[in-house]
Formats: structure tokens, sequence, C-alpha cells
């Protein structure tokens, strides 16, 4: 399938992504204006469209590592360089993103960056309380409400692991975040009026939206193309996550802006869906009705045989 031209609309590489550009614009200009005016007016109002506005950027930030909405990767990274989510560098997630990409790979313990399944035998040495906790995490509810805490951990406790190992390149990553966190920090010290404590809140929530889009975008399977979701969200989410949420048309071809998506998967449904063998969900809310508080994967990783950890 990833043999097979793409229609016109989606192989077009343009000097410069104008629907992207523009809500890079608009997103800007939300949060901005929500940190500086709409707090004055309403806490609650603020704190709810610094979380769209955070997640927004989180998707822009992807599209940019993907090489849009330009053909030059240090522009594309000047253009997403505020973290309005703060804490997650960019250099650490294009080069974790990158290696997820890699789709023989995907949920694999060890060689996916992005997955939440465990190695068995490493489930087997868990103490009580860390079962729990990622048995809690598989749910969509445990994902929402703990995930943003539980991933962020998990992510700098192994960045941490690589630092003290010589990894440069990671310890690079981490420096170059400090002056990008702290443009945002000054903004919200010295320019918002937005509460601290109402901005922090922001970000945690603009967090678990983006673990809304991640719960379930990958299962273990046997056959690779078969590992990657569908669903089928054209409403609020799927312009929160710029069409990500149609993630297997977006793993076959990667290069794809996120606004020619859609029109790719209308035109091959059928072949994408015979691809990934029908993994498939309508919306969201179908989603939340399945597993909000039922989890969809065990832990363990059920094609690892225990005992072949490393």
């Amino acid at each position: 399938m990833t043999d097979m031209p793409l229609p016109r609309s989606a192989e077009l590489r343009r000097a410069a992504e104008w629907p992207t550009l523009l809500m890079l614009g608009i997103t800007y200009g939300l949060w901005g204006v929500s940190t500086v005016w709409i707090s004055d007016v309403s806490v609650f109002l603020a704190i709810l469209l610094c979380a769209w506005t955070g997640a927004q950027h989180s998707s822009l930030t992807h599209e940019a590592l993907h090489g849009h909405p330009t053909r030059s990767k240090l522009l594309n990274a000047a253009l997403v360089f505020p973290p309005l989510t703060l804490v997650v560098p960019y250099m650490r997630f294009r080069d974790t993103h990158l290696a997820h990409h890699r789709d023989e790979n995907l949920t694999d313990p060890y060689d996916d960056p992005e997955t939440n399944y465990l190695d068995p035998a490493v489930w087997n040495r868990l103490p009580a309380w860390r079962k729990a906790l990622c048995r809690a995490n598989n749910t969509l509810a445990g994902r929402l409400i703990l995930g943003p805490f539980v991933g962020q951990i998990a992510f700098m406790a192994a960045d941490w692991r690589l630092i003290r190992a010589g990894d440069r390149r990671v310890l690079l990553g981490w420096v170059l975040h400090i002056p990008t966190a702290a443009s945002v920090i000054w903004w919200m010290t010295l320019v918002a009026t937005m509460p601290i404590w109402a901005w922090l809140l922001s970000v945690y929530m603009a967090l678990s939206l983006l673990k809304l889009r991640t719960y379930l975008e990958h299962r273990a399977h046997d056959r690779t193309t078969a590992r990657t979701a569908i669903v089928e969200d054209r409403g609020f989410f799927g312009l929160l996550f710029l069409n990500n949420n149609l993630h297997v048309v977006h793993h076959l071809h990667p290069g794809v802006p996120w606004y020619a998506l859609p029109e790719l998967y209308r035109t091959r449904r059928s072949q994408y869906l015979a691809s990934n063998q029908g993994y498939r969900y309508e919306t969201y809310g179908e989603v939340a009705r399945k597993y909000l508080f039922r989890a969809k994967d065990p832990v363990p990783h059920p094609l690892y045989r225990d005992g072949q950890g490393r």
C-alpha cells in the first residue's frame, strides 16, 4: 500500500504550508489572549483555552518535526520553540517520536519510546503498588488523570539514565530546552495576569488531552500495520489532534501534512481498514464508553515471551 501513488493534494510539498502557519498564529494568539486578558474576566475560561492551545501547540510541534510547515528544519523548530506545555524538550520529542516511527518496532517494550507495554519479565518483578498504578493507567480515566504525571516521570527517568551513561545528544536536548522554557515562564510571570496555579493546571490538562489521542493508537499485533488505529472523529478532536487520529494513515505516509490526511483516508478508507485489520473507532466518545474504567490492553506485552527481556 505504501507503494501506491498519493493523490496530488497529498503529495504536494509547498515552500510554506499556509494552513499550518494560520493554525500556529491562531494558537499563539489565543494562548496569549487567554493568559493576559481572558483570565481577568474568567480564570476558568482561561484555563480551558490554555489547555486547548497547549494541546494544539503540541500537535503543531508534531507537524514541525515531520517537516512542516516549511522545507527548513531549523525554521520549523523555531516556529514552535516556545514549549506551551513546558515539560518536553523539542529535540527529545523529535528524536523519540521519529524512533517511534520505525513501525517494525511499534509496541516493543524496549525499542518503541512511546509504548506503555512492559516486558513481562519486568512486570513480574514490579511491587504490587507499581502494578496497581500501571493497571489504573491503562484505563482511559487513569490515563487522563494519572497519565501526564506517570508518563513524565518515566520519560525524565529514562533520559536521566541516558545522560548518566554519557549520551550527549540527550543532554543537549535538555540544555536547549532551558531558554525556550524560560521564555514561557518569563511571559507567565512578567506579562500574563493568569495565576500561576491556573496556568500549571492548564498545562496538566493539555497533557491529559494528548493522552486521549495516544491512549489506543497502537496495540500488540504480529502484523506491523495492524498495530495502528483509526479514530474517525472529524469534529473538535480531529482539529485538536490535526487529524493524527487517522493514525495508520499518518504512519504509512508520515510526510503528508495534516490537512491532506482526511482526503487520503476518504479515498482509500477500505484499503487502510484492511491494512490495520479493522482497528477502528468512530469517535472518542465510543472510546470513552468502552474504556473509561476498563483497561483496553494488559500492561505486560501479550506477544513478548516471559524472560525475553534484555
